[in-house]
């Protein structure tokens, strides 16, 4: 009966945001409440449950989340987006311009949301189209793909950072990071295939106002100033877990801990993005943080939401009941893998957000982990990522990155479906593959 009540839950999720029209922030509440009330829970205990569920995993991520937001903001107010797409499309020169917007997009997609990434860069679709005289709709498909890579699958974005807290290993980010880089390498490969190969005959809805834009070098910042908020963050973060790993000195570890946490890396990025402002810096770094808090606000709500619901499944018989089930039946980290895969594929192909889908299925799993001998930092990223693979499959109408795509670039919906949305199904595939090939390889 409880295994009846769970599915109900997650049908009416999906349901009030898609059907009903509620926003998820209601539905995840709602269902919350309703899985403790028939399954049995303790009513006098159930607001506390549900309480102390959301405080605990913004406790663990929120001041990431808040902090990743506003370093987006930053690089987009202050120019150094376009910076860092200048530099990478003078690397790889005129010949492989597909391939240097996917290596833009991914970059970028890091520490900034896909959609903001690509309404950031979009402009740049059109200067290197005409630069290089490339079909605009294979420069923009390379840079989405690039994009949504490591959006999916690098914190500090919200959605793998959110997917790691709810599965505990948010001291781990580091380790997350690095593993995510590596899953995500093929799919920038994949965009620029399937983008040279499928979109070279798009047509492009004619802007009525079409662009003049160029980049003009002497109001963006030098390349190290605009790759340090990128950049900083992850090389500590990145020098903490090696440091853990190769068990420095003691003495080592503990600044090495200290200056590698997310936290304490965000911050220091942020300090330094000051120098990112000539003019009127303090007022400048004000309106990143304004602009940064006002988009991640809907993300902390529903990540709190969804720790929430995954706080009330805890309380609940699931865990053993699937956990006896798994274990009768003998199946192995594989098939958890791929279950996780399957489950955030249903949450994102139903519902649209990829956070969502990452925090909803990290949510129902991580109370079977312990007993599933999913324990290690190690394991516990891989399954990160089978999550974060799911949560690619597919993009379409009921996702705003979907809209987004078509919009900015002038590609009709019926196109954006043939070209977009199948790029988002393949990348899914592909990087649930390559997990599996590092979890078969490293556990």
């Amino acid at each position: 009966m409880i295994i009846v009540i769970v599915l109900l839950a997650i049908v009416f999720i999906v349901l009030s945001s898609t059907v009903l029209k509620m926003h998820p922030l209601a539905g995840l509440l709602l269902a919350a409440l309703g899985v403790g009330i028939f399954a049995g829970l303790p009513i006098d205990k159930l607001a506390e449950t549900i309480g102390k569920g959301f405080g605990e995993l913004m406790s663990k991520i929120g001041l990431m989340v808040i902090l990743g937001c506003v370093i987006g903001a930053i690089l987009d107010q202050s120019g150094a987006a376009i910076k860092v797409a200048d530099v990478i499309l003078k690397l790889f020169g005129e010949k492989r311009p597909a391939f240097a917007m996917s290596m833009i997009g991914a970059i970028v997609g890091i520490p900034v949301f896909c959609d903001s990434g690509y309404i950031i860069l979009h402009k740049l679709n059109q200067i290197v189209a005409k630069r290089t005289n490339k079909p605009l709709a294979v420069i923009s498909l390379s840079l989405s793909g690039g994009l949504f890579a490591t959006h999916t699958l690098v914190p500090p974005t919200p959605g793998p950072l959110s997917a790691a807290g709810n599965l505990g290993i948010a001291d781990s980010v580091g380790l997350v990071i690095l593993i995510g880089l590596i899953v995500s390498i093929p799919s920038l490969f994949l965009s620029t295939w399937f983008a040279a190969k499928y979109a070279k005959d798009v047509k492009i809805i004619e802007d009525i106002n079409p662009t003049t834009i160029e980049i003009e070098d002497r109001k963006l910042p030098v390349a190290w100033k605009a790759f340090m908020p990128i950049l900083l963050p992850i090389l500590l973060i990145t020098l903490a877990s090696f440091a853990r790993i190769l068990q420095f000195p003691e003495s080592v570890m503990r600044w090495t801990s200290f200056f590698g946490s997310p936290l304490v890396s965000f911050l220091l990025a942020i300090f330094f993005s000051y120098s990112l402002f000539p003019e009127k810096a303090s007022e400048k770094m004000i309106s990143c943080f304004k602009s940064g808090i006002e988009h991640c606000g809907t993300t902390l709500v529903l990540v709190g939401a969804g720790g929430a619901f995954g706080a009330v499944l805890k309380e609940t018989p699931l865990k053993e009941m699937v956990s006896e089930w798994l274990t009768r039946n003998e199946m192995s980290g594989v098939f958890l893998l791929i279950i996780t895969f399957f489950i955030a594929a249903f949450f994102k192909t139903a519902q649209g957000s990829t956070t969502s889908a990452m925090v909803l299925t990290t949510s129902i799993i991580a109370p079977l982990l312990g007993t599933l001998g999913f324990v290690t930092p190690l394991q516990i990223t891989l399954l990160v990522m089978a999550t974060g693979s799911g949560a690619m499959i597919v993009s379409h109408t009921n996702d705003a990155w979907f809209w987004v795509v078509s919009q900015f670039t002038g590609i009709s919906a019926r196109d954006t479906y043939r070209t977009h949305t199948i790029l988002t199904g393949l990348q899914g595939v592909v990087s649930f593959l390559i997990t599996l090939v590092l979890y078969l390889i490293l556990v």
